[in-house]
């Protein structure tokens, strides 16, 4: 809740799709591995895992460093991933949701769509697509 006479937070929202050259299952194992996220999503510097469905990310928006408690919510085996931050002491007044969903084109190809949602600020849409391009660089680019 915010504090008292502090303005609302505005909630952005954004969507962004790519196609990589990489079986279903590689692309799913990856968004699994939160540990991973810093690689490609830039905003998150550092992630520390707690408990299978639960992290402490270090982020960085605006200039401003953040730390919040992430919680896997949704976990559809090679279909779709969720996540959201958990109000605690470390973001009270901050709020972030992902969703990632996978599609099979082909046994070496994968749609992947991320949806993202967050109070942090930033432009949210260009960051979305700057996070899907920075993830096909780097599925496509492993040496597995």
């Amino acid at each position: 809740m915010p504090k008292k006479g502090s303005k609302p937070r505005t909630i952005d929202a954004a969507e962004g799709s790519i196609v990589v050259k990489v079986p279903i299952a590689d692309v799913y194992e990856r968004w699994l591995a939160f540990e991973d996220y810093p690689k490609f999503i830039t905003a998150i510097k550092r992630v520390r895992k707690l408990d299978a469905n639960h992290f402490v990310a270090s982020l960085g928006f605006n200039g401003r460093q953040y730390e919040t408690t992430l919680e896997m919510m949704l976990c559809v085996p090679e279909r779709r991933l969720a996540w959201r931050t958990l109000a605690d002491h470390r973001a009270p007044d901050h709020f972030a949701a992902g969703v990632v969903s996978l599609a099979s084109l082909s046994d070496q190809t994968t749609g992947v769509t991320l949806k993202l949602t967050s109070s942090f600020g930033g432009a949210v849409s260009s960051r979305v697509h700057k996070y899907l391009r920075n993830f096909k660089r780097l599925i496509e680019g492993q040496g597995d």
